[in-house]
């Protein structure tokens, strides 16, 4: 099978693989869509732990070719997403739905192969059956809306609050469609340049911010006089960290969903302890793929407007330098096989 591998940081290339028969427990898929995803570029560059060789990719759809067991038998021919969590299923973690809080815990993606290939073989217990009419290229970013559906839950963010995003990615946006389905309002996105924010605006952003051309404070407080109901970082970085705790209203919430790349971050504990706000990390989220897959195919959220680039897997490496310089208006590209 095609298949893009890095073999080691910074160095990547479209190659043949063997095709391996999926384990027992394990259903293999020939995938129709992956996204490109930033993080991706992450495991490139050498800043996520991996295991090369590795074949990347985590957000995927496509459909059952065969399974490692005959219990599993009737996956077979299936229109399906799923997760990429490998665990026991046995620990107290696991029995309780806390499934990345497993000791045994695993990624396909990051630690197993992914989905940059024609096969990926993945769990049959985090597989989820894709309705008629919900297209493969949308049903691949179910990944990265069931982060957002995590991160707004652990934020026990709720109708009518306010909210501000930090970050015009495809989290950020995702962030966005979801906060706009449950009747949040006056929502407001940010990113440092205007190359995203046209995006956010199409769909239904309340207000955009450039950061580099305007003062972010100053212009969220005229937007949320009284302070933000719920303020979300999904960048890592530490000055928007930073303005985050100072926007959230008293007793607001600040949930960090942005990936800090293994930075030390200064913060102003006093944002925090004369504010009593709270503050939740918003990391790891499991267990939102079918939620996910339930609201676009009904309709409630659309992700069409995120995928602004589809392409074949040969070219990936143009995939890649799009996710890396993200020109103006691009937000993600998907390999179409």
């Amino acid at each position: 099978m095609k298949a893009v591998v890095i073999n080691k940081p910074g160095e990547i290339l479209l190659t043949e693989r063997e095709v391996l028969p999926p384990p027992a427990g394990f259903a293999q898929i020939k995938v129709k869509a992956a996204a490109v995803c930033a993080t991706d570029l992450e495991v490139l560059d050498g800043n996520i732990a991996a295991n090369y060789p590795l074949v990347p990719g985590h957000e995927w759809s496509g459909i059952v070719a065969s399974v490692g067991s005959e219990t599993d038998a009737k996956w077979i021919g299936k229109r399906v997403t799923g997760s990429n969590d490998v665990v026991c299923l046995k620990c107290d973690a696991c029995r309780s739905g806390n499934w990345r809080y497993c000791s045994e815990f695993e990624e396909i993606g990051f630690k197993r192969d992914g989905a940059y290939a024609e096969y990926v073989n993945v769990p049959v217990y985090g597989l989820c059956e894709l309705p008629d009419g919900l297209g493969f290229e949308q049903a691949a970013l179910c990944e990265p809306l069931g982060v957002a559906l995590g991160t707004l839950q652990k934020a026990d963010a709720a109708f009518g609050d306010t909210l501000v995003i930090m970050g015009a990615g495809s989290i950020g946006l995702c962030m966005l469609a979801a906060a706009k389905a449950m009747g949040m309002r006056r929502i407001v996105v940010c990113a440092s340049s205007e190359k995203r924010l046209a995006v956010a605006k199409k769909m239904g952003a309340y207000a955009v911010i450039a950061t580099g051309k305007q003062d972010f404070e100053t212009q969220i407080r005229k937007i949320h006089p009284g302070g933000t109901d719920v303020v979300i970082d999904a960048t890592g970085i530490e000055p928007c960290i930073q303005s985050a705790l100072r926007v959230a209203k008293k007793g607001g919430t600040v949930a960090l969903a942005g990936y800090g790349r293994g930075k030390v971050m200064q913060i102003r504990v006093d944002d925090i302890h004369i504010n009593n706000l709270r503050v939740v990390g918003a990391g790891n989220n499991w267990n939102t793929l079918q939620r996910a897959v339930a609201l676009l195919a009904d309709g409630v959220i659309d992700l069409t407007p995120l995928i602004t680039d589809i392409m074949p897997l040969t070219a990936f490496s143009h995939a890649i330098t799009l996710a890396r310089t993200r020109p103006q208006g691009f937000v993600k590209a998907v390999f179409r096989l």
